[in-house]
């Protein structure tokens, strides 16, 4: 239940800063390395770095561990360890061109009503 929640505040973060098609998946079946993946994007690397910075500080305030951070400086596709949720956040382009969405197209599709 810990994993959902905090795959919860992710999604509530990046709503915050305007990401767009927020996307969860449930991996959890699939892999050993995190419960969710949670991927969205950015219209402009500022914006990314934004989400990102966001998510890091609603993580922090509610005692989450951030195990770490890759392309924040770069801005294009930025990599959020939180443990149990992994989070991808892409520049607009970066996502379509990398379409992480259908290489794990067998992992369910998780949305609130479905009580993440």
């Amino acid at each position: 239940m810990a994993a959902a929640a905090l795959a919860r505040l992710v999604v509530k973060a990046a709503e915050e800063k305007k990401a767009e098609n927020i996307v969860i998946i449930d991996i959890s079946n699939l892999t050993v390395i995190a419960e969710y993946f949670v991927i969205c994007h950015g219209n402009n690397e500022r914006q990314v770095q934004a989400i990102v910075n966001e998510i890091r500080e609603k993580a922090y305030q509610q005692g989450y561990n951030v195990r770490g951070v890759e392309g924040l400086e770069e801005g294009k596709w930025v990599l959020l360890d939180l443990g149990d949720v992994v989070v991808h956040v892409f520049h607009r382009e970066e996502r379509d061109f990398y379409n992480i969405e259908r290489l794990w197209a067998d992992a369910p599709r998780v949305t609130f009503e479905e009580q993440v």
